[in-house]
């Protein structure tokens, strides 16, 4: 397939971007309150480096398809239209909500959408998959398998839902398959990204990708795709601890008699400030505590009354338990974490396996031999079995 002759100019996040991104919330914070952008347009276009990088059309595709067109899919598709990375013409959209798709076509006037499965997928090199987990039933892949015939041979499917491992799309027949983990923050252009993919990509294919991800924030590629289900712990779930944190600690400053919106903008600030602070110095969060953490002052209480309530130990647990959902969700063993073991096998189960006769290794005959049970009083096994080949 040709490529449109255009050139597109892309900005890199790699140098300078932390100290710009402090020094642009503390302006903001101080003309109108509002730490962040607004568009992740804005987001995108923000990014610094000493040298502006040039790349060709090679980072667009010929057609980009959105199965779901919900908050996660516009935070990919708006930023990618409006940097002039993708045309809207090229990018085909289908929702089953009429109204969400009226909202996103009025917003972009050449945008295309489908009616159907077949239609959506047709000539598409890229199909984002942006539904509800629930909604990726073995109907909806044996339909977006039936397409087959007409889709590129080098089509990538993206997924960028919650829980659903690789393996479930391998019945849609594409083998270029990612899977990928962002989280809310994406919204504004300033999320965390967490990504793997089958090994049929090739680079050119995966930096394709990672400037597709990148509209979302910042990205992390892993090998392992075990670390998908981690990050969701990790990442994908964690701004829901944070605003639980930040809506605790703005509730227990109204209980003190702080005006709520003076409360809101002081933990707002405090969090982001102590998060930029972090990144800039590098130190160990545990040095950064401990700095601030005078002997029989106010902040060794309040640490005091956190270790006392078990504060690490409940933060461990909900992430344990994130994780361990996640891993429910793709249909894996989940029961991992402090204090279990994997279920391993029953001895019944075991022999089921190795008499398959779809067990490759089942070319011989297995035999049980049990010794008769031992007398009463007798302090050995009573009894034994012996498996011999």
């Amino acid at each position: 397939m040709m490529m449109n002759p255009r050139v597109v100019v892309l900005v890199s996040a790699r140098t300078g971007a932390l100290r710009s991104t402090s020094s642009r919330c503390m302006s903001s914070l101080a003309s109108s309150g509002t730490f962040f952008p607004k568009t992740n347009t804005d987001a995108l276009l923000r990014k610094k480096s000493s040298t502006t990088t040039t790349v060709s059309n090679d980072a667009a595709f010929d057609k980009i398809a959105f199965l779901g067109v919900g908050n996660m899919a516009q935070a990919i598709l708006n930023p990618l239209i409006s940097t002039g990375l993708q045309p809207a013409d090229q990018i085909t959209l289908m929702d089953a909500n009429p109204s969400t798709l009226q909202q996103v076509t009025e917003q972009h006037p050449t945008i295309q959408t489908a009616d159907s499965i077949a239609s959506l997928l047709q000539d598409a090199d890229l199909v984002v998959c942006a539904i509800k987990p629930q909604n990726i039933t073995p109907t909806l892949l044996q339909e977006i398998q039936a397409t087959a015939p007409n889709r590129p041979d080098h089509a990538t499917f993206l997924s960028v839902i919650a829980g659903v491992s690789i393996d479930t799309y391998v019945p849609t027949g594409y083998d270029k398959i990612v899977r990928s983990m962002p989280n809310t923050p994406a919204m504004i252009g300033r999320g965390m990204t967490v990504w793997c993919s089958t090994n049929s990509l090739t680079a050119k294919e995966r930096n394709q990708i990672e400037f597709v991800l990148q509209c979302l924030g910042e990205t992390m590629y892993v090998d392992d795709e075990r670390q998908i289900d981690m990050s969701t712990a990790i990442s994908g779930s964690a701004p829901a601890y944070v605003f639980m944190l930040m809506e605790d600690m703005i509730e227990a400053g109204v209980h003190m008699g702080y005006p709520r919106d003076k409360a809101t903008k002081l933990v707002y600030q405090t969090l982001l400030g102590s998060t930029l602070y972090a990144m800039e110095t590098g130190e160990h969060p545990a040095i950064l505590r401990n700095n601030v953490t005078s002997p029989n002052g106010t902040t060794a209480s309040a640490i005091y009354e956190l270790e006392n309530g078990g504060f690490r130990t409940a933060v461990k647990d909900a992430m344990w338990g994130c994780y361990r959902r996640s891993l429910e969700m793709g249909g894996h063993e989940s029961n991992v974490g402090p204090g279990r073991a994997p279920v391993l096998p029953t001895e019944e189960r075991i022999l089921e396996q190795l008499l398959d006769p779809a067990n490759p290794n089942t070319d011989y005959m297995l035999t049980i031999e049990k010794k008769p049970q031992q007398e009463k009083g007798d302090t050995s096994s009573k009894e034994e079995e012996r498996w011999a080949a």
